[in-house]
């Protein structure tokens, strides 16, 4: 515990039945909506954003509003960028402040959707937008970006777990492995190992956001409180890109806050792998470039913004007692 740097609070926009990505019209206005990503914001980014303005294709690119400077918004306003659009971005929080800047990061589409609520038509737009984020994440590969290739392990029951990405999506990720006692250093007995994507928030969210200024877009910043605050603006085009604010601004009662508690430890060069499982609730282990993240937790439909103590203590405690038992 005496080597905690600190402990954030985050909130996962989610919906049981899925991210909503499709176009909307006000009298003049066309409101394309994409959010309610769940845990998978970071992951699927590129993806969802790329069918968000896939629904925009039959407009004459203009002038664009994008609600929301999160991961969302910035991938969403790159693309029409380069679609041809002169885009704004629109948001009460600066870049630092959002949601997805205390993401976890590795790229795995997990805790989107709850399998028996969503449709078939829902599953088929997730592993659509799963695999364009995926190729255009392998294309940005690098320090530049904060994205590189790390091995993964399952422990114990999550090992046993075969999620909806790794079987309805097993091309999108490399070296998956059953292993046995003898094969891993871990203190449980079955062990699942995944080659997968590390995005570091930090980096990533910061390059894209020069990205975006270069391309010649802008920051402005406004709060939306009401619909109305929506429609006064002068685009007529809108990309809804809120998160959890889409709840109030279009009346989304199925998106709730799922509320996740991080802890950051100094960085440790010999830790260049992730663990996910191997504790008493909600955890895992990623590595980044200045820290180790331990999580988490996942508290539905709590809106609470300060860190809980005693979930600190449990993250903490489940992580020493698993590496205290390496071999």
């Amino acid at each position: 515990m005496d080597r905690v740097v600190r402990v954030i609070v985050g909130h996962r926009p989610y919906r049981p039945s899925g991210f909503v990505v499709r176009r909307e019209r006000f009298d003049a206005k066309h409101v394309i909506h994409n959010y309610g990503h769940g845990g998978g914001g970071i992951t699927l980014s590129w993806g969802s954003s790329a069918l968000a303005v896939r629904e925009a294709a039959d407009l004459p690119a203009g002038r664009a509003a994008v609600i929301g400077a999160g991961i969302m918004g910035l991938t969403t306003a790159r693309l029409l960028q380069d679609a041809g659009w002169e885009v704004t971005i629109y948001s009460r929080d600066s870049l630092q402040h959002s949601t997805s800047n205390v993401g976890g990061g590795q790229w795995v589409p997990t805790s989107v959707f709850r399998e028996s609520v969503a449709t078939s038509a829902f599953k088929q737009q997730f592993n659509q937008a799963a695999r364009i984020a995926h190729h255009i994440y392998q294309n940005m590969v690098g320090p530049h970006y904060g994205v590189r290739f790390a091995e993964n392990y399952y422990l114990g029951v999550d090992a046993e777990r075969e999620p909806y990405h790794l079987r309805e999506l097993p091309e999108l990720f490399g070296s998956v492995a059953m292993l046995g006692p003898n094969e891993h250093p871990f203190p449980v007995e079955k062990v699942k190992r995944v080659v997968t994507m590390m995005v570091e928030p930090a980096i990533f969210l910061r390059r894209v956001r020069d990205d975006f200024h270069l391309a010649g877009g802008r920051f402005v910043k406004r709060d939306f409180r009401h619909l109305d605050d929506v429609m006064a603006l002068t685009e007529t085009t809108v990309f809804n890109c809120t998160g959890l604010g889409a709840r109030a601004l279009f009346n989304d009662q199925e998106l709730v806050p799922a509320k996740g508690q991080l802890v950051f430890l100094p960085p440790d060069p010999a830790v260049d792998f992730l663990t996910i499982g191997g504790g008493n609730g909600v955890s895992y282990m990623f590595p980044r470039t200045g820290e180790i993240l331990l999580g988490g937790s996942w508290r539905r439909n709590d809106w609470s913004r300060e860190p809980d103590p005693a979930i600190t203590e449990r993250i903490v405690q489940d992580h020493r007692r698993l590496f205290d038992a390496m071999a």
